[in-house]
């Protein structure tokens, strides 16, 4: 029994000495280690683009499902394009691998699957060391179903009016 009393008010004392540490933290206002931490570096690559939004209007079923966003490296170091990430597997993104130089340009290219029929509002998310961070793109619009072409068989004209036979 003198062991278990022990044991708890150990536990008790280590819990009270935990908690009184927090009175004092990072978070309270108070200028912590502020001469240690240095500012992290911001990039001077620029990433620029023609658009963010592509509108297909209204397409029809199994057309070419492809466009481009435009875009020129306004900054001051070479844009690095790291990732390029489509919301769903219809929507596929192809962006350059090398990076971009100051003042060139390059484009994402971007396919979407039309053999999905209806509304199209899917997103493609651009990573770079662009100083305005990642970008989304947009792509919008309508996918029509080809209307069902079905070949009916051909009948003859009838001749006329059907007669009636007598049993005689």
């Amino acid at each position: 029994m003198k062991k278990l009393i022990f044991t708890l008010g150990l536990i008790a004392g280590l819990s009270s000495l935990t908690f009184a540490q927090d009175g004092h933290g990072a978070g309270d206002g108070h200028n912590h280690d502020a001469a240690q931490t240095p500012p992290t570096p911001t990039s001077l690559a620029e990433l620029k683009l023609d658009k963010l939004t592509h509108d297909y209007g209204t397409i029809k079923q199994g057309d070419n499902g492809e466009c481009e966003f435009k875009f020129t490296n306004a900054g001051k170091e070479p844009l690095v394009i790291t990732n390029c990430q489509g919301s769903c597997g219809c929507t596929v993104p192809q962006c350059p691998k090398d990076p971009i130089l100051p003042g060139k340009a390059g484009v994402i290219k971007v396919k979407y699957d039309t053999n999905r029929v209806g509304g199209i509002f899917k997103t493609v998310t651009v990573n770079s060391n662009s100083k305005s961070g990642n970008v989304v793109l947009t792509i919008k619009g309508t996918v029509e179903a080809k209307p069902v072409e079905e070949t009916f068989p051909q009948n003859a004209a009838p001749a006329g009016a059907p007669t009636e036979q007598k049993k005689g």
